[in-house]
């Protein structure tokens, strides 16, 4: 299933693509798409449904960001070797984690701010995970029964911030806006092999970042299996895993976002993403 939020900010309605790619209400099932909905037993509700006779809406609205409520965002830093070698920074012998706050996400297709007096805010595609089942010291063959299913991430950072200010990486990652997600949760079922999955990201059409979940230093599953051993995580919690290289960091010169850009990502059969970068507002 792919599962979504359309409709104004802070006005989203839960919804679901049908098999033609039509989109169809699901209010009148679940009041949203997160937290217990995403539990295996409401999943396994949803996928009983006739589709057909779902609203169907029309016209092309707002995507907003397709889980709601979320927690947490457990951030996986270096994941990719490649993309730790162009960042300067060893691979790492144990999964690097970072939290990025809630109040960063954003729809898919929304805009993306250039915090005040930042010059070097930069992308990073990555594979979300989302969580359908409490998870906590879990035994690693148990990981993967407690992932609802997958999204795009866009994990946008501000590398001076990150990296030249002191401290860890969370204050480089936390902006407003530095986590669009979507457009749609493809739910674990569709999803053959998590770590079979292209991903890339442009700039103004400029393609940056070519890569495949293959070459992550920790998997889908053992990242899940990690993190619930240091602590809880709930249904609708998000799990960015990392970036293949073609970060700004790792240009020569490095090349960062302002003002006026388009950055557009994706991943295979978890859609495309789409954010035009503008000036915060002070």
């Amino acid at each position: 299933m792919k599962l979504l939020r359309y409709g104004p900010k802070g006005q989203e309605r839960p919804g679901i693509l049908d098999a033609e790619g039509h989109l169809r209400d699901l209010s009148a099932q679940v009041s949203e798409v997160g937290g217990a909905a995403l539990l295996p037993e409401q999943l396994e509700k949803l996928r009983a449904l006739d589709m057909r006779k779902l609203p169907r809406v029309d016209g092309t609205p707002r995507l907003g960001p397709c889980v709601a409520g979320v927690g947490k965002i457990v951030g996986v830093g270096l994941n990719y070797r490649d993309h730790a070698a162009e960042s300067g920074m060893a691979v790492p012998d144990e999964p690097v984690l970072f939290m990025k706050p809630p109040s960063a996400i954003v729809g898919p297709n929304d805009e993306v701010e250039i915090p005040p007096g930042s010059e070097k805010t930069d992308w990073e595609v990555e594979l979300g995970i989302v969580i359908g089942k409490p998870a906590r010291y879990l035994a690693p063959e148990r990981a993967l029964e407690h992932v609802a299913g997958y999204c795009i991430v866009n994990d946008v950072s501000e590398r001076a911030y990150q990296l030249e200010r002191g401290g860890t990486w969370d204050k480089g990652k936390g902006c407003d806006t530095f986590a669009p997600i979507g457009p749609w949760l493809v739910t674990a079922d569709e999803v053959a092999d998590p770590q079979n999955l292209d991903l890339w990201l442009e700039v103004d059409g400029r393609r940056f970042q070519n890569g495949n979940t293959r070459t992550m230093v920790f998997g889908v599953a053992h990242l899940v299996w990690y993190i619930s051993q240091f602590f809880s995580l709930k249904p609708g919690d998000l799990i960015s895993t990392g970036t293949p290289p073609g970060v700004g960091l790792g240009q020569k010169p490095p090349v960062y976002l302002r003002p006026g850009q388009t950055m557009r990502l994706g991943i295979t059969g978890l859609g495309v993403q789409q954010q035009r970068t503008v000036a915060a507002a002070l």
